[in-house]
């Protein structure tokens, strides 16, 4: 039933009521949530008119900023930590599953299939590094054919879409797939922390908040299996600065991987380099579809 009269203590009742007749449920019921808990926060917080605006001005120029290549809202949903909230509520895995983590904005389709052991590094600036793990279902057993679509930043903080013509087409990218004992490994260099766009509205609002920009240093995967569900997530380094602290909350203690030093003359032939190299070694576990 519809109430045709605005106040204070029960606006939110009113703005819902209003929504009754929508053609869609789903969008009737999360509005009316959204407008209860809009409206408490601004009782609360006893907005001024002032504030108010600036507020909206504020959501105005984050619009004004996003294009083709740059989403402000969507950063400001990452580092109000919404995108990883969704992402968790979305992509719920059973007890013993890997979990999964944002996908980020610098995913790019088409990188090269390549041999299992290849080096992703294409331009061999930084510090090498061997990645390696299995592939598991939730009982242990491998999986074999799991496609696994692998980047990083590089030794620098940058990916190879931020650097065109600094860094090689697809560098520190490439799709692997797993033979029958489930097993994957890559060479790769030791990435590096980096800070999201900072530049325009979201940064000023991290500023003003005296926060930090900076996301650890991780690598990314989306690892795909018939018969499985597909997971999105990373593996991060424990030993970064900003480990603690990533600006958009993407960091789950089951995704830090060791990031060890070998500096063993015989391991580092035995593995094929000549030289110190990181050995970085996780299992990923893929729910049942």
């Amino acid at each position: 039933m519809e109430k045709g009269y605005f106040t204070t203590e029960d606006s939110a009742e009113v703005v819902a009521s209003r929504n009754v007749h929508a053609n869609d449920a789903r969008l009737r019921d999360c509005m009316g949530v959204l407008v209860k808990h809009l409206h408490a926060a601004v009782k609360e917080m006893n907005l001024t008119q002032d504030e108010w605006m600036k507020g909206i001005a504020f959501l105005t120029q984050t619009g004004q900023i996003c294009d083709d290549w740059r989403q402000e809202f969507i950063l400001l949903s990452d580092v109000l930590g919404v995108s990883m909230l969704v992402d968790a509520l979305d992509n719920a895995k059973p007890q013993g599953a890997s979990e999964g983590t944002v996908l980020g904005p610098f995913h790019v389709t088409g990188a090269p299939e390549l041999a299992m052991g290849a080096d992703i590094c294409l331009d061999k600036k930084g510090e090498p590094m061997l990645v390696r793990g299995r592939i598991l279902d939730i009982d242990g057993n491998p999986i074999a054919n799991a496609k696994l679509d692998v980047w990083q930043a590089n030794d620098e903080g940058f990916y190879d879409v931020q650097q065109k013509g600094i860094q090689p087409d697809y560098n520190l990218r490439g799709v692997f797939k797993t033979g029958p004992d489930g097993q994957y490994w890559f060479r790769a260099v030791k990435p590096k922390y980096y800070p999201i766009p900072h530049d325009g509205t979201v940064g000023k609002l991290l500023q003003a908040l005296g926060r930090h920009p900076y996301r650890p240093a991780h690598l990314h995967y989306i690892i795909e299996a018939d018969g499985y569900q597909r997971l999105v997530t990373h593996i991060f380094d424990p030993d970064d600065p900003y480990i603690h602290s990533d600006a958009v909350f993407g960091v789950k203690e089951s995704l830090m991987a060791d990031f060890k030093l070998i500096e063993d003359p015989e391991r580092q032939r035995d593995a094929g380099f000549d030289g110190p190299y990181y050995d970085v070694e996780h299992d990923f576990v893929l729910a049942p579809a």
